[in-house]
């Protein structure tokens, strides 16, 4: 099935997102910086005028009524209780608007940077104290550019200070990721592709943990969903997270604080330290891992718990993840990720491991995903989502294939995302197969009518969605490829795209395997090396 949109600028950018980014963008070309320096400067700014904003309402508020002195003495606890950070005078937004000129601005905002975190232990060693970098004048501008984000007076839903800030910063990050390439990419999931894993996954209350959780942006997704059924995300869900490089997982923490979100998130090498004791303990993972690395060291693993189906044999850590997943769900839990797609063909140890998945009767839906989806690689992907829930329902002993590559939005001629309506249209083929309630708030009833009528009960549609058996996908010799069960539309043909993308995806393939060659040329060689010695 073809959707396809062409995006128009106010499809994607808010007026005051664009103007933001452009204000900030101009100083950074200024300011001689890598992408990597600037974007903590940034970032921490945002954070500091969300901060203060919430700050000025509570602190407003606690005030005496009609003049008459408070009975009650305010202490930075009052303001802990009513849900904000409390910000001491030297670090709120107009304290640094005021200072004089000549001041030592950048010192200036590392000392309420520090202020903040020691009235406030949860951001303990969070915020970026980098601003000396940065030039007074420069510094004194991006102050100015974040004051000019308007503030919430009012509390009102529409938009909330909350989001508003959230989604500047989602939209900042998502610019500092395309700017910085391969180092942006490694903390940033795209949007469209979080929110269509959310979507199918439907973290509704429970634990969620994502162990390469990146700037968290799995985390402000689920939340997002969960206030989008008219619930509380701080109360209905619990947030758990690892990830390796120390100031992304600072990036997570900021973030989940701009959000107004509490969170466990830990720093650490998640192939050998499971900080949080994952196995058996959550009700959803969501993560998306780096796909292909090599090197991991297995005799590390041997006896680590995480791995019950066995180590692979080859060098690629994908089936390590995707064990990780599936150990750390708890007897109903269910796991949303990304991988790549060469995982879902993958052979010898690795086709034993997903061949003991699939007969477990855990594996629940698999999405093919277009390309140019992610700013770094133009490889197409697969999501991944087990369930191990569905024991005992009509879906045991099926999988829910499901083709989205010819699904999206162009944005420009190197990226493209999902609309609202094509998420929720994708989501509700997965509601459709579960037998759960479909949703059209977003747009995509027209599309859902054009494409399966008045049906109330799921069907296979060619071309874009097939549940399988066990026994379909034991003839496909234990194959996870959503391409080899859904096959095309009538009428359609095999189009350049179409071609671009088998071409990519064997070429992927075919990496894989020539690492796997080269790991069994050394083995024997080894080998031969050892027999000679002793013989």
């Amino acid at each position: 099935m073809h959707w396809t949109e062409s995006a128009r600028p106010e499809d994607t950018h808010t007026e005051l997102e664009n103007r933001l980014w452009g204000a900030a963008n101009q100083l950074w070309a200024n300011a001689a910086l890598k992408p990597s320096e600037f974007s903590p400067v940034v970032l921490g700014l945002i954070f500091l005028r969300f901060a203060d904003i919430r700050f000025a309402l509570v602190h407003e508020e606690l005030q005496p009524k009609g003049g008459k002195p408070s009975r009650r003495k305010i202490t930075p606890e009052s303001y802990h209780a009513k849900g904000v950070m409390y910000l001491p005078e030297e670090a709120r937004f107009q304290t640094l608007l005021a200072l004089p000129e000549g001041s030592n601005l950048g010192q200036a905002v590392n000392d309420a940077m520090r202020a903040i975190e020691k009235e406030n232990p949860g951001l303990e060693d969070v915020l970026p104290k980098t601003y000396h970098i940065l030039e007074n004048r420069t510094l004194a501008e991006l102050l100015k550019v974040m004051a000019s984000i308007p503030m919430d007076k009012k509390g009102e839903r529409e938009p909330r200070g909350q989001d508003l800030f959230g989604l500047i910063y989602e939209y900042f990050l998502g610019k500092f990721a395309m700017s910085e390439g391969q180092k942006g990419g490694e903390f940033y999931t795209p949007t469209s592709i979080v929110r269509l894993l959310v979507e199918i996954l439907e973290p509704y209350e429970g634990r969620i943990y994502d162990p390469a959780c990146g700037s968290g942006g799995m985390f402000v997704q689920s939340a997002r969903f969960v206030e989008n059924h008219h619930r509380n995300p701080t109360e209905e869900i619990s947030i758990f997270g690892q990830e390796r490089v120390t100031e992304t997982s600072r990036l997570a923490r900021l973030n989940l604080a701009v959000h107004g979100l509490g969170g466990d998130v830990r720093q650490g090498n998640t192939y050998y330290e499971d900080l949080h004791e994952s196995v058996g303990r959550f009700d959803f993972v969501l993560a998306n891992p780096p796909f292909n690395v090599s090197k991991v060291d297995k005799d590390r693993l041997t006896e680590d718990p995480r791995y019950p189906l066995g180590l692979p044999r080859t060098d690629n850590a994908n089936y390590l993840w995707i064990q990780h997943f599936h150990s750390s769900l708890n007897e109903n839990g269910r796991a949303g990720f990304v991988m790549a797609n060469s995982a879902a063909d993958a052979r010898a140890s690795e086709q034993e491991i997903r061949q003991k998945l699939i007969e477990s009767g855990d594996v629940d839906v698999m999405v093919s995903i277009g390309s140019n989806f992610f700013y770094t690689v133009t490889l197409p992907c697969t999501l991944w989502f087990f369930d191990k829930g569905k024991t005992g329902t009509a879906r045991e002993d099926t999988v829910l294939f499901l083709d989205a590559r010819h699904v999206f939005r162009q944005l420009d001629r190197a990226h493209r995302d999902f609309t609202d309506a094509q998420i929720e249209f994708l989501s509700n083929v997965v509601r459709l197969y579960r037998g759960e309630e479909l949703e059209f708030g977003n747009g995509s009833e027209e599309k859902w009518k054009e494409v399966f009528g008045e049906t109330t009960e799921y069907l296979d549609v060619p071309g874009l969605c097939k549940a399988a058996t066990r026994a379909d996908i034991e003839a496909q010799g234990w194959s996870l490829n959503p391409g080899r069960y859904v096959g095309v539309a009538k009428g359609e043909e095999l189009s350049d795209e179409d071609f671009k993308e088998q071409l990519e995806a064997l070429n992927e393939e075919l990496e894989v395997l020539n690492a796997e060659a080269r790991e069994l040329e050394e083995r024997i060689t080894e080998n031969v090396a050892e027999i000679l010695e002793t013989a």
